[in-house]
């Protein structure tokens, strides 16, 4: 997580007002990056404008192939209200994964992509509790999908396997892996991989219970926690996922692009750690990718 160099000449990237224009002192509002190289900094506004882009002069730089020099403009208002504006570039901005045809007010917990990287906007009254919450999430929450990420998942995995097996509960594991996702990322780009895993993580959430954790165990591979799930119901469920996923559409640019997913379940039974779970599962992963992949294997 540590921060890589940028320009911050325009930018103040703490919570002090020294330096700001009495004129914006009453505007609380800042931009905080939940996916990229410099995961939970904060940009506030010295002047009324950021611009973000590829050049050195930009108040945020994103030194990114397919971020444009002057890419995205946010502009404060005298009302305190905060509009994003895409200075057409290449490959435009994004805002909650729409792409920004024309300016836009921005409203609390929006969420603006700009080349591979995202930012969350945030405004309010509170605003430095508005920033530590969400540098509390991001110890949580995939800042890509939305869905929890590896710590979270792991911690809690071995939580539920001491209540588990202190109970004698049932308790399943899905771990599972997108077919050929190199495949997009090379025909395609990146951008449209990182579409593909947000749009089948949201594909995948509707369907996964509160008591339940759906999590991003990394890159491409994903799993899933089923407490008071035998091997049977947990193999029915995934196999309902995996043909959710097989049967959505996938579009990006005007392009349709396949997706499906390989799964493999297990139920909790002599292993000790989370580590020996997760070996369970993944066996049965490998069996489903080698057997032809798009499908789901288990004991």
């Amino acid at each position: 997580m540590s921060p890589s160099s940028m320009n911050d000449s325009k930018t103040i990237v703490t919570s002090s007002d020294v330096g700001r224009p009495a004129r914006f002192k009453q505007a609380e509002a800042c931009l905080v990056e939940i996916y990229g190289q410099d995961l939970g900094k904060r940009f506030t506004f010295a002047s009324n404008t950021i611009v973000i882009g590829r050049d050195e002069s930009c108040d945020i730089v994103l030194a990114q192939d397919n971020v444009s020099r002057y890419h995205a403009k946010l502009i404060l208002f005298h009302d305190d209200t905060v509009e994003v504006e895409d200075l057409k570039s290449t490959n435009g901005t994004f805002v909650n994964d729409e792409d920004l045809l024309v300016p836009k007010t921005l409203q609390n917990g929006d969420l603006i992509r700009v080349g591979s990287t995202i930012f969350k906007y945030i405004s309010g009254s509170n605003i430095e509790a508005g920033y530590y919450e969400e540098i509390y999430r991001m110890t949580i929450i995939d800042g890509l999908t939305g869905i929890y990420n590896k710590r979270y998942f792991m911690e809690s995995l071995t939580k539920e396997i001491g209540r588990s097996q202190r109970y004698e509960r049932p308790l399943a594991l899905i771990m599972m892996d997108i077919d050929h996702f190199k495949k997009v990322n090379d025909n395609f780009g990146h951008i449209a991989g990182d579409f593909v895993l947000r749009n089948m993580c949201q594909t995948i959430n509707k369907f996964v219970r509160q008591e339940e954790v759906f999590a991003r165990y990394g890159g491409e591979e994903f799993a899933i926690m089923l407490p008071e799930r035998t091997i049977e119901k947990a193999a029915i469920f995934a196999e309902k996922v995996r043909k959710q996923v097989e049967a959505a559409k996938f579009t990006f640019e005007g392009q349709e692009l396949p997706v499906t997913i390989s799964i493999g379940v297990a139920q909790l039974k002599d292993e000790k750690t989370p580590e020996d779970f997760i070996a369970a599962a993944d066996s049965f992963l490998y069996q489903a990718k080698n057997n032809g992949r798009n499908q789901v294997q288990h004991a």
